[in-house]
């Protein structure tokens, strides 16, 4: 059997970092995925996906990542349950990151630019023809032609 889960999203709001009473740490984060096709008013929607990151990588994401952040998820979809303060069950299903790749700076920013960082590199990647960074558009919707797709 198969569960995995690859997304590419921004991020809603900060994530919400706590610790358990062990003193893991704990991420919860909301991602706003834009859906591949439009509406019937040929506007683009976005479906925002409940994701969680353990240990490590949610201090990471806490400390380097904020709203509007573009991060990529890849983990696993879990469902769980539990009774709320009415005593009614409540059913919650959210993606668990295995591993969250930050694709922007905290201040939206691509990650290549305004990290405060020198890259020894750079000579290397001018040189290459790669100077534009794929993330420039804040993750507007990029036109490609389905017969353009390796799949």
């Amino acid at each position: 059997m198969l569960n995995r889960v690859v997304l590419v999203g921004r991020l809603t709001k900060d994530p919400d970092l706590k610790y358990t009473p062990n003193g893991v740490a704990v991420a919860n984060f909301t991602l706003a995925v834009n859906r591949s096709f439009s509406n019937q008013a040929g506007e683009k929607e976005a479906d925002f996906i409940n994701c969680v990151v353990w240990r490590r990588p949610a201090e990471n994401l806490a400390n380097f990542m904020g709203k509007g952040s573009l991060v990529g998820v890849d983990g696993r979809v879990q469902t769980r349950s539990f009774d709320n303060q009415e005593g009614k069950k409540v059913y919650v299903t959210e993606i668990v990151a295995d591993s969250v790749q930050f694709l922007d700076t905290k201040g939206g920013q691509s990650a290549n630019q305004g990290n405060g960082r020198s890259n020894n590199n750079s000579s290397q990647s001018s040189n290459s023809g790669y100077d534009q960074d794929p993330f420039r558009d804040k993750g507007d919707p990029i036109n490609i032609a389905d017969d353009d797709l390796p799949f």
